[in-house]
């Protein structure tokens, strides 16, 4: 017998569900998913666990202290952040303060899934602008053309995912100039890697919003921390939209311990430039098409079998990203140390040459 349920939105039944695919990761070689491959910073899990007690778990999280670190270390004023959970939350808030169901939200295509999807769940209609094909190239003109004064938010990824390109900040002023009446946000979860940033700008554009993530350079996908800048004016509406404990207590100190040490920051960003020349040296010699990137990760294109290579590193213990559902024949491959790195192409070379053959 068939009861009665609760029926969803209308925005929900139109949406495809997200699933990521991240089980089965542990042990391996993880150049998928963007992430540090060698581990937080130890100044975070050394003072994870000076803190870690059963009475400081039962204490709802204060942001007292590490919000004002946050703010010098970004260099930017305390009320022109919010401390997120994770990027994803920056999206989200960001969405649920600025669009309205049918609102007008503009997206690059492929890009980051989680713009569409907070769009989608505000029930907002969604325009798409594809990357260039040939070079993935920020598309500028193409979207400029396509702002409407009906615009309500325009979500970009810089550099971005999976592509690795970049728009310089000159492009971004323009896009800003254009939309003055729409949230742009400026996601610059790969700013370590390429040195772009929209953070000094915040009080020159007020229709200007700009993420980070601990995700990525300090190693921290686990816990969930990012942080959503703009302008004094804006975090009012903000605020309003987001949840008062959303980031955790372990999250929040981490966060503190990971802006502390710089030199371990410096280090590892060093290595990565130095691995993703390493990357791309050995690409080229093997003959392997890629986009050039300005992050911590190169796109490739395999061509037809590029599931099989995909499942072939695998079974060596490698996990690489194919990207075939968005780019036919594409896969991502995270840069590591230079050390993984000479792995993934000793692995990668003799699948290469069997496939061309």
């Amino acid at each position: 017998m068939d009861l009665p349920r609760p029926k969803p939105r209308p925005a929900i039944e139109r949406m495809a569900a997200y699933h990521p695919p991240s089980s089965g990761r542990a042990g391996k070689l993880r150049l998928d998913f963007n992430e540090n491959t060698v581990g937080a910073s130890p100044r975070v899990v050394s003072k994870l666990q000076q803190v870690l007690s059963a009475d400081a778990l039962t204490v709802y999280p204060e942001y007292t202290e590490v919000l004002p670190a946050l703010a010098r270390f970004f260099e930017v004023a305390e009320d022109e952040l919010i401390l997120t959970n994770g990027t994803d939350e920056a999206i989200q808030v960001l969405i649920n303060a600025y669009v309205d169901n049918d609102d007008d939200v503009l997206i690059l295509t492929p890009s980051y899934a989680m713009y569409r999807f907070y769009s989608e769940v505000a029930g907002a209609r969604v325009r798409t602008l594809p990357y260039k094909p040939d070079t993935l190239k920020f598309p500028l003109e193409e979207l400029l053309a396509a702002i409407r004064p009906t615009t309500k938010a325009i979500l970009i990824s810089n550099p971005n995912n999976p592509t690795g390109t970049a728009l310089k900040r000159e492009g971004i002023e323009r896009i800003l100039d254009k939309a003055p009446e729409a949230a742009v946000l400026i996601d610059e979860a790969y700013f370590e890697f390429c040195g772009i940033t929209m953070l000094p700008y915040l009080n020159e554009y007020p229709n200007l919003f700009v993420s980070r993530t601990f995700s990525k350079v300090y190693g921290m996908a686990a816990l969930r921390v990012g942080c959503l800048f703009s302008c004094a004016e804006n975090m009012a509406a903000l605020h309003k939209s987001h949840s008062p404990y959303s980031v955790n207590y372990l999250a929040a100190i981490a966060a503190r311990a990971a802006i502390e040490d710089t030199a371990y920051l410096k280090s590892f960003v060093t290595e990565v430039l130095a691995a993703r020349e390493v990357l791309t040296a050995g690409l080229e010699k093997l003959g392997v098409p890629y986009v050039p990137s300005q992050a911590n990760f190169v796109l490739m294109h395999i061509g037809p079998r590029a599931q099989e290579v995909c499942d072939r590193l695998k079974l060596e213990g490698i996990l690489v990203r194919n990207r075939g559902y968005e780019i036919p024949g594409a896969v991502r491959v995270t840069v590591g140390t230079q050390e993984q790195t000479r792995r993934f192409l000793i692995a990668l070379a003799p699948l290469w040459q069997e496939i061309q053959r």
